[in-house]
């Protein structure tokens, strides 16, 4: 295996020639625990740790390494190293902290890098009890801030009466993104992935537990390298089967992160994000009698007109609001 293979390429090499001359290595971080890094390198897979300057420079978590970066590593004895770097990211997907800081009862501000260095992300949602069209929303709207692109999964096709129904439904809200439909317990449902996995690209996985995330990376490696847990019945909800998130060289070229699934996805970005995920109410805005209308009250709204004619949903505006409030809030605080 090559660093080509892992994803390297001239926007890496070009930042890293600093770091080359003071003889240290590249390595793309493949998997991450609770004290330390598998990385891939030149000298093959590695256990490493960040040195403490990197901690001590960095203004919060998303300074860190994650699963994804590239790293600029010294190489020790016993198959271990240090970094010493972390190189600019190609894409970024983060989500605000979810939780409240101890003590102050606060909701938290700080940027938590999910996925870094990916080139699609693949949301997935089970045609189960976990399909939820505003979830999904959200998942766009946080990808078009990255710099990566989407592509929706709708799993367990088999667990739902017209699953063409959703497809379309959720057509009707993705935009330029492509939704697809699978069963992925079959593997030969999975061939659509195939154009995507291409030597040296970097897919991702994300959504919530027991949709068939571990599912899809087991169909596409061919074997069974991640646990997979069963979904309850009486909540509909799965276990987290997955625990930490992991890249994984594929057979047929390309790499796919896994990661464990999401409780809770805030929001992290900025307004303009909405412009990507909500393109329909956009344009329908351009039409509105002020060039500031809010879309609530105000007089000679065009996109209140697409609601009340039934070619907008009440819903999908009201999720808008909603996520433009949040990120207004959080740009606020921060």
């Amino acid at each position: 295996m090559t660093l080509e293979d892992w994803g390297w390429s001239p926007f890496f090499a070009k930042q890293f020639r600093t770091w080359q001359s003071r003889g240290l290595i590249p390595a793309r971080v493949i998997r991450g625990e609770k004290n330390y890094f598998r990385v891939w390198s030149e000298n093959g897979e590695l256990t490493v740790r960040f040195a403490g300057k990197i901690r001590h420079r960095a203004d919060g978590r998303a300074d860190l390494p994650v699963v994804g970066d590239w790293v600029a590593i010294e190489s020790q004895p016993g198959r271990r190293g240090l970094i010493h770097a972390l190189l600019e990211r190609k894409s970024s997907f983060a989500r605000n902290l979810p939780g409240r800081r101890k003590g102050k009862g606060r909701e938290r501000i700080e940027q938590q890098v999910i996925a870094a260095n990916v080139d699609l992300i693949l949301i997935v949602c089970g045609l189960d009890r976990d399909y939820n069209l505003r979830r999904i929303e959200r998942y766009l709207t946080l990808v078009s801030g990255s710099g990566a692109e989407a592509l929706v999964v709708l799993n367990k096709a088999d667990l739902c009466a017209d699953p063409q129904y959703y497809q379309h439904e959720v057509e009707g809200i993705a935009g330029k993104s492509v939704v697809q439909l699978c069963m992925a317990k079959d593997p030969e449902q999975l061939d659509f992935l195939f154009d995507y996995l291409q030597p040296g690209k970097t897919l991702a996985l994300l959504g919530s537990s027991g949709v068939g995330k571990s599912t899809i990376l087991n169909g596409l490696l061919g074997e069974q390298r991640q646990k997979i847990g069963a979904v309850s019945d009486a909540v509909g909800k799965g276990r987290h089967t997955t625990t930490h998130r992991e890249l994984f060289l594929l057979p047929l070229g390309g790499i796919l992160m896994d990661n464990p699934g999401m409780r809770e996805l805030h929001l992290w970005g900025e307004e303009e994000d909405l412009s990507e995920s909500f393109t329909d109410i956009e344009e329908l805005a351009i039409g509105c009698k002020f060039s500031d209308c809010a879309h609530k009250s105000e007089p000679g709204c065009a996109v209140r007109v697409s609601v009340e004619n039934g070619n907008l949903s009440s819903s999908r505006l009201e999720n808008y609001h909603k996520l433009k409030d949040e990120l207004t809030n959080l740009h606020r605080r921060r």
